[in-house]
């Protein structure tokens, strides 16, 4: 992709279905579905400029890491969550849109997931003792 911006990032991620710009505590625009987080540029220091956070699994995250480490990468404050840093200069549109799709699916099964346990809570309170 060369020299990006996250306005290729928005852009790309817009044609997505459910998927939408939000603004953070800090100002910074990032992508969400539902509510959850999809991408954003990623602000803490220990990342390298013009990188890119988005959500995976934690098995997905090792694969990506083993396979692609020029374009993706973790440090110490990012490796408890399930995301992965990637490098936007070495993507091109197609990639960017396929990782934007993974991660835009495991934050709709997110919502799902928070979305069941409170229905769960919900019943077993309604419930009578006995």
């Amino acid at each position: 992709m060369g020299k990006n911006t996250f306005g290729i990032v928005k852009a790309v991620g817009l044609e997505l279905p459910g998927v939408e710009a939000a603004i953070r505590y800090d100002g910074s625009t990032v992508l969400k579905a539902d509510g959850v987080f999809v991408a954003g540029m990623a602000s803490h220091g220990s990342a390298e400029p013009d990188s890119l956070v988005v959500r995976v699994d934690l098995e997905e995250r090792e694969r990506l890491l083993e396979d692609a480490p020029g374009t993706y990468y973790i440090t110490d404050y990012y490796s408890p969550y399930p995301l992965v840093l990637v490098r936007l200069s070495q993507l091109n549109r197609d990639a960017l849109h396929d990782l934007l799709s993974v991660s835009r699916r495991l934050a709709l099964e997110k919502t799902r997931r928070r979305r069941q346990e409170g229905r769960d809570r919900q019943e077993g309170r309604d419930r009578p003792e006995g």
